[in-house]
């Protein structure tokens, strides 16, 4: 095995020394570069050129004297001790001075135009309502065109005749109308207004007479006095004119529904026409000359007086169509003054159309009373069961 002089061990270690010191150096200037090329690369932190060439130019291994780091020409091994060595100080390379980044402007801001408000419009900006949606609507038979009609009732009841407030007489005056009338006719007429609505015109009258023996003095109309016990013959007439204006109220719109409700809008004339006499009573002396009263004139027995009224009344009709040509129909109206006049009345039918004819039947009731601040007035309810046939326009 070869023995290696000791001097030449220590220049070994010693040229070892001396390459690992410059590789550290040689690795710092690498990293130096480094950081140049990057500052390079961002302006604004980029450093001088100048510098950074001129430390590594200092710095680099290649440029030194390949003459001094000969180890023939270094120290004898015995004059160099190498953990006594140091290494030359090494200046860090200076960083480049920080940059302020150059103040930016903002470029000016140009103010925007500025443009007149619009002035709103004069007058009053209105949305009209949305068209409502049209409906088909059928009419059933009697809600269209016009007709003519007959009616007839037999009411049972008798009226009642009595004094007024404002009479001024002292005498009884109370009498039940005697008699009972046959049969209550009457006609009647219509005409389609609109879709459903309906003005008519009715009419109808009801009379009858009869006898009575008053219990007490009785006197009745112009002052005619009747004694105790006297038989005394009666009459009446009672009339009533309607103009009726039937409304739709419901449904509406009727589409194809069956049932109707109107409200009534009339005017109604009655009249109550009342007649007295005493037939039994003599009209000649015995010798057949004429008895004459006060005034010199035939004596009479009979009086006669007739009350009426005019009222305006309201009410309601409800109408359902079984089937196309079969109908239920009932009604009510009806008015009253206080003190004064008073009417109301109602109304049922059942009514069936045959082509252009209709047969109605039912009931109806009438109740009256003409005014009590009169010197006499009138008053009844009349209810019995009516027919009546009606011809329709196509």
């Amino acid at each position: 095995m070869a023995v290696i002089p000791e001097a030449l061990q220590l220049e070994s270690i010693e040229a070892f020394v001396k390459i690992y010191r410059n590789g550290i150096l040689y690795l710092c200037l690498l990293a130096v570069a480094a950081t140049g090329r990057a500052q390079q690369a961002d302006p604004q932190s980029a450093a001088p050129p100048a510098a950074a060439d001129s430390e590594g130019a200092a710095q680099n291994p290649a440029t030194q004297d390949p003459t001094k780091q000969n180890p023939t020409t270094q120290n004898p091994p015995a004059t160099q001790n190498p953990t006594t060595q140091n290494p030359p100080a090494q200046n860090p390379p200076a960083r480049p001075p920080a940059q302020t980044p150059a103040t930016q402007t903002p470029p000016p801001t140009t103010p925007p135009v500025q443009t007149a408000p619009q002035q709103p419009a004069t007058g009053p900006i209105v949305n009209a309502p949305p068209e409502l949606p049209k409906y088909p609507d059928v009419r059933l038979p009697g809600e269209y065109g016009f007709y003519f009609g007959i009616t007839a009732w037999t009411p049972k009841q008798q009226p009642t005749f009595d004094k007024g407030r404002n009479t001024g007489i002292v005498n009884n005056s109370f009498v039940t109308m005697q008699g009972t009338p046959t049969v209550a006719p009457g006609f009647e007429t219509g005409l389609a207004i609109g879709l459903h609505n309906t003005l008519s015109l009715s009419f109808w009258e009801s009379r009858a007479a009869g006898d009575f023996v008053t219990p007490v003095n009785l006197t009745v109309f112009n002052g005619q006095t009747y004694t105790s016990n006297t038989l005394i013959s009666t009459d009446y007439l009672i009339q009533n004119l309607k103009i009726s204006f039937a409304y739709l109220t419901w449904p509406y719109p009727v589409e194809s529904r069956r049932f109707r409700f109107k409200t009534l809008w009339q005017i109604q004339y009655v009249s109550a026409r009342s007649g007295f006499d005493a037939p039994q009573l003599p009209l000649t002396d015995a010798n057949g000359n004429p008895i004459i009263d006060a005034n010199g004139n035939p004596i009479s027995y009979a009086a006669t007086g007739t009350k009426w009224f005019i009222l305006p009344t309201f009410g309601a009709s409800a109408t359902e169509y079984i089937t196309r040509n079969i109908r239920f129909e009932a009604s009510g109206d009806g008015f009253a003054i206080p003190h004064h006049s008073t009417l109301y009345e109602a109304e049922g039918s059942l009514a069936v159309r045959i082509s252009s004819f209709e047969l109605r039947g039912g009931a109806k009731m009438f109740h009256f009373k003409t005014s009590t601040s009169q010197d006499f007035y009138m008053r009844g309810t009349l209810a019995s069961a009516f027919v009546g046939i009606r011809w329709y326009s196509h």
